[in-house]
């Protein structure tokens, strides 16, 4: 799986980038109620604008992203200062308030995110098959504290198990993150040529007594 990621990256087969903030981020950001310091975990990064937009409405940004080429491409379109420095298996990259951290993400320990108070998925879930799945959503809840909140941006198409992106229907997005997080449906778009329909929810870390 990584290979495969990497070797996309490599060809420039990236089509699930976009060149601009995802609309859902733009629509319901603000209404998650994150304070404006708050640090913003995004998995599975890639190079993605979203992480431009959360530095931008004032959140320090920790991305994690296995493609050394996402990383530097992402650093190349600006040009501000870069320093660069290892932790723990990482090589990261900070650039104004944004962190890129390449290595797996299931290695970043809770011990690096201490500061972390939010999150966001626009393409994570969806980039992973389904035994690969549960592991991330069990993972993503031991780094984020109660009460951390996030959204997340996911995929549906039927039963097909192509991909990636692969779809991932609601009943198992339910299944996977209700048992440590508050999910609440935020909409979902008409299919687009793919077939593929992009459904849009807002977490809530459960606390211990939830």
């Amino acid at each position: 799986m990584t290979e495969q990621w990497l070797k996309r990256w490599r060809e420039g087969r990236i089509g699930f980038h976009r060149a601009t903030p995802h609309p859902a981020l733009e629509r319901y950001w603000s209404t998650l109620d994150v304070s404006q310091a708050a640090k913003v975990l995004v998995p599975l990064c890639g190079k993605s604008v979203d992480m431009r937009w959360l530095a931008g409405a004032g959140h320090p940004v920790l991305g994690v992203e296995f493609a050394p080429q996402a990383i530097e491409q992402f650093v190349a379109e600006r040009r501000h200062e870069v320093l660069r420095y290892h932790q723990a298996g990482f090589e990261i990259i900070r650039q104004g308030s944004i962190e890129l951290w390449q290595g797996d993400f299931f290695h970043l320990h809770i011990r690096q995110v201490a500061e972390i108070e939010a999150f966001y998925d626009r393409a994570s879930l969806i980039a992973l098959p389904k035994p690969t799945r549960q592991r991330y959503a069990f993972h993503l809840a031991q780094l984020v504290p109660p009460g951390a909140r996030g959204l997340l941006v996911s995929l549906s198409r039927g039963d097909d198990n192509a991909g990636p992106p692969y779809s991932v229907a609601h009943s198992e997005i339910e299944r996977l993150f209700s048992p440590n997080f508050r999910l609440t449906f935020l909409e979902q778009s008409p299919p687009d040529e793919r077939g593929f329909i992009e459904s849009v929810w807002a977490l809530e870390r459960r606390g211990p007594l939830s």
